[in-house]
């Protein structure tokens, strides 16, 4: 199904829960989400129903998020229902990786194809900082886990923050002996992110991905590997999206940019949410959202298809000159 501008959206995110076992600045308060009655948000069967209703309308490759997905029970069920419905070709989960080492293996025998996994820093103490709880090496076992058990590709997510004064250049080695695609995301002012009582951080804080690539190349001469070379289409990982990839040379991964700030790409945006608690959502910048839970409750196949063709329709051209939404990220979906 295409929208008013002419793109065909295809591609569906859904957010299991807000709740998470981290607690990141960027993303909820130190005190975690308040409370939610399983009432008040969707059964897994239930979006197991609505992924086929979104299906037969066009949605082809489907994301797992949160919060945290992994801490979501009936997970695996919920991927293994999916993966057979009939039309999707491709389902994937962003997770900040601390539950994989227990669980890749169910993932990857439900039909999990991929996984996404947050990492924002490479420094021990500046990670417990970030998340208020995590310990870094469980974020590596879970990246060992993914490699061991074939996902393809596992992609590691880094938000670009200028006050973390992060170690690109770290992050890029990451790709030289392992099949390990690093990501670097403008950070994005969504919810508390952008002020109040979140990290506080500004737009001050965005590293546009020129900066990203002059201070990796500086490391990368330094180190006599030399600089980051363009990556040709045939050669992106699957699921590559809006992002525009490099390669060290001769490294096994690859790096790449997603400048939904500087350099969005709303032009050739496919994708929509489906919310923890029932709402679809056309943008991820744009508070305007759809209520399904009800129709999805009642069974109402045609209340369903109402909705996700009004969300197709009220799809923004753009997100023009929007920052900060009333939502917190973990409440809408990575």
């Amino acid at each position: 199904m295409k929208d008013n501008y002419g793109r065909k959206i295809d591609y569906l995110r859904i957010s299991l829960t807000d709740r998470c076992n981290l607690r990141c600045i960027y993303c909820m308060p130190e005190e975690g989400v308040p409370f939610r009655s399983h009432e008040s948000i969707l059964r897994i069967e239930e979006i197991a129903d609505f992924t086929r209703r979104a299906a037969q309308a066009g949605i082809r490759r489907v994301r797992l998020t949160g919060g945290e997905p992994l801490i979501r029970k009936g997970v695996v069920d919920l991927v293994r229902e999916i993966a057979a419905t009939p039309g999707i070709e491709d389902i994937s989960l962003t997770t900040n990786g601390i539950l994989l080492p227990k669980m890749a293996a169910d993932l990857k025998d439900a039909g999990l194809t991929r996984v996404n996994i947050s990492l924002d820093t490479l420094d021990p103490a500046q990670f417990t900082y970030v998340t208020r709880l995590g310990k870094i090496e469980d974020v590596f076992a879970g990246i060992d886990a993914a490699l061991e058990n074939g996902f393809d590709p596992v992609k590691i997510n880094a938000v670009a923050v200028r006050s973390l004064d992060q170690d690109f250049f770290g992050f890029a080695k990451l790709s030289l002996d392992r099949p390990l695609h690093v990501r670097f995301i403008e950070y994005m002012p969504v919810g508390e992110s952008s002020g109040g009582t979140g990290a506080g951080w500004t737009e001050e804080d965005i590293v546009p991905a020129s900066e990203i690539i002059e201070r990796i190349n500086e490391g990368a001469i330094a180190a006599g590997i030399g600089p980051l070379e363009p990556v040709t289409d045939d050669d992106l990982p699957s699921g590559a999206g809006p992002a525009i990839y490099y390669r060290l040379p001769g490294a096994k991964g690859t790096i790449g940019f997603i400048s939904a700030m500087s350099n969005h790409f709303c032009s050739s945006c496919n994708r929509l949410r489906l919310t923890a608690d029932g709402k679809i959502r056309p943008c991820l910048f744009s508070d305007r959202e759809i209520d399904v839970m009800e129709a999805i409750r009642s069974d109402d196949s045609e209340a369903i298809d109402h909705a996700i063709e009004e969300a197709i329709g009220i799809k923004p051209d753009e997100h023009h000159e929007e920052r900060g939404t009333e939502r917190r990220m973990s409440q809408i979906g990575g």
